[in-house]
């Protein structure tokens, strides 16, 4: 089992954040789009090359996000449809999340067996997680995978904020 963890810096315009091991070295690098559309975040690994890649679908009726790991579309997160409290759906090529991925306590399960568990830090500066892999070759989708669900819950909470004022 590997322990990977993401911390994302309160105030970073740059939209730029790592993935660290338990040895806090740099795993992963997160960079997103700044004042770009569509919304992208490009996943690199430690060479720097891109190993994944999350977009935000633009003129859709409701949010979409779509997420690419070497190439390949792997995971969709879509909102769906409610008049009360926001509902998505993950869709993913062989993969399921169950738990509470909303608070960011969560498995991926593929084919039954669990590949990832995520867990929200809390008392910290920013949003932290803590990404323990269950099985190396599902180490970059699960990233990418939190990654997206983080991005679609701050999608979520700017629409929240713009829509009260």
């Amino acid at each position: 089992m590997k322990e990977l963890y993401i911390k994302q810096k309160v105030f970073s315009l740059s939209e730029k954040f790592t993935v660290k091991d338990q040895q806090e070295k740099d795993v992963y690098f997160i960079e997103g789009s700044f004042m770009k559309i569509p919304k992208t975040f490009s996943i690199l690994n430690a060479n720097r090359d891109e190993v994944a890649l999350i977009t935000k679908k633009m003129f859709s009726f409701l949010p979409k996000f779509f997420v690419e790991v070497n190439g390949r579309e792997m995971v969709t997160i879509q909102k769906e449809f409610s008049f009360f409290k926001p509902r998505y759906s993950i869709e993913g090529v062989g993969i399921e999340v169950q738990g509470n991925w909303w608070d960011m306590d969560f498995e991926v399960v593929r084919n039954g067996e669990a590949v990832g568990r995520v867990n929200k830090e809390w008392f910290t500066w920013g949003d932290s997680y803590r990404v323990q892999v269950l099985n190396d070759e599902m180490e970059t989708i699960i990233i990418a995978l939190v990654v997206a669900i983080d991005c679609v819950k701050a999608d979520n909470s700017a629409a929240s904020s713009a829509s009260t004022m």
